[in-house]
């Protein structure tokens, strides 16, 4: 035991070290009693996963996917598909929401009229548009800048669109070139009214060419076997008289004549 220097009324005055020594060592952490509060969740997670137990059945539901049809999937799978299926989607709609509004805000930036002079071969075919539309707006609830720039994003979808074959965006392109070609007649001027309209028909005549790839006018036969070949054949079913005696067939009369 350790000793202080001044002792207290004739006896030793035991240190505050010595206390500490008198504290039981801390148990090993293997030694301490396991809370009962989650006994019965660890053994029924624990029976969930034997054989036969509600977490086993659906692992093997979800395994035997890739060996089994839709209707034969079983019904929890089908709901989380359709839902995250579902939730993609709209995710994806919005998306492409956003993008579309923010493509039509930048555009909508650029003046309608800012095209120049209408100079080169490009501003022959653009500044008549730009020109009909700004016309145009104002006797509209809309900014010509507005019209201008739908009149692109249409334009780029169709071509983009009518590339990777899709019917909707191949509509929306001929459309598209049908107006502008009516754009530009309307107003250009009217010595370069046909030029300026011949021009943009050549540009929209060589962009269709990737818009409307792999479009054929010729019909398409499909050529497909019959199920069920047909072998006509000729049945004659021929019924031949019984011979009337008293219960046994007479011989012919030639064959009398041989035996006699």
């Amino acid at each position: 035991m350790t000793h202080n220097d001044k002792p207290v009324n004739g006896q030793d005055n035991p240190s505050f070290l010595d206390v500490l020594n008198q504290t039981p060592p801390m148990p090993d952490a293997k030694d301490w009693p396991r809370p009962k509060r989650f006994a019965g969740l660890r053994a029924a997670w624990k029976e969930s996963w034997e054989e036969g137990g509600f977490l086993y059945q659906r692992w093997e539901e979800v395994f035997e996917i890739r060996h089994s049809s839709w209707h034969e999937v079983a019904n929890w799978i089908k709901a989380a598909a359709l839902f995250t299926g579902l939730s993609l989607i709209v995710l994806m709609l919005d998306t492409a929401g956003d993008i579309a509004d923010a493509a039509l805000k930048g555009l909508s930036a650029v003046p309608a009229t800012s095209g120049g002079d209408g100079g080169g071969l490009w501003g022959t075919v653009d500044h008549p548009v730009r020109i009909f539309l700004a016309d145009q707006a104002a006797h509209l609830a809309v900014a010509p800048a507005a019209l201008y720039a739908f009149w692109q994003l249409t334009g780029l979808l169709g071509l983009v669109g009518g590339f990777l074959g899709n019917a909707g965006a191949r509509i929306a392109w001929m459309l598209f070139g049908i107006g502008t070609l009516a754009m530009i007649w309307s107003t250009a001027p009217a010595g370069g009214r046909a030029a300026a309209t011949g021009l943009a028909a050549l540009m929209w005549a060589l962009a269709s060419i990737f818009a409307l790839r792999g479009l054929s006018l010729r019909p398409i036969v499909h050529n497909h076997p019959p199920q069920y070949q047909f072998s006509p054949a000729l049945h004659i079913h021929a019924t031949l008289p019984t011979p009337a005696g008293d219960g046994f067939c007479d011989e012919p009369d030639n064959v009398h004549s041989l035996q006699r």
